[in-house]
């Protein structure tokens, strides 16, 4: 069993006692970062006692040797994806993805998902042709969120709070 397994073993347990998704594992230069979601999102309030569970269980069986730091963080708004169900709860979205080396076409696929089942994925690509691969075809995976578009709803939001017309940003002295 490899580093990302033991700890997955040590750490799912907790997690479904705490009712939160582990959505991902990673372990770098000293560092163990865990991933976690709930359908309805994810809060400080689910985190606090989870970072308290999984410290204890890490003291308790010790499965790294050397000095390392424990980070447990929500998904975020680029979330990765590396499991079916992942990419089922992200249908419509966005997302770039890079294929496995040798898979025909393109490495670097970005589009919108259009359909994810247990065994493959299809991509909307510039709106106009799906490319379909399957879960082993793909690298890594993430949604990608539109910046533009939420930046440009946040100044017409802020335009209708303040009250002012779209020529409010320019006066002129008489």
């Amino acid at each position: 069993m490899n580093l990302i397994d033991k700890i997955e073993s040590l750490v799912s347990p907790l997690c479904e006692r705490l009712d939160v998704e582990l959505v991902d594992v990673e372990y770098a230069g000293g560092v163990v970062r865990l991933t976690v979601d709930r359908p309805e999102g994810i809060g400080m309030d689910h985190i606090t006692p989870l970072t308290r569970e999984v410290s204890r269980a890490f003291d308790h069986e010790d499965p790294i040797s050397v000095a390392y730091t424990i980070e447990i963080s929500s998904p975020g708004l680029e979330r990765a994806l590396k499991k079916p169900e992942h990419f089922f709860r992200s249908l419509g979205s966005n997302i770039t993805l890079k294929t496995q080396p040798g898979i025909e076409g393109d490495r670097r696929v970005t589009g919108q998902l259009e359909k994810a089942d247990d065994k493959e994925i299809s991509i909307l690509v510039d709106g106009e042709k799906s490319r379909t691969l399957s879960y082993g075809e793909i690298l890594k995976a993430r949604t990608v969120f539109d910046w533009s578009g939420s930046l440009n709803a946040d100044r017409q939001n802020n335009e209708t709070q303040v009250g002012s017309s779209p020529h409010s940003g320019s006066r002129t002295k008489q």
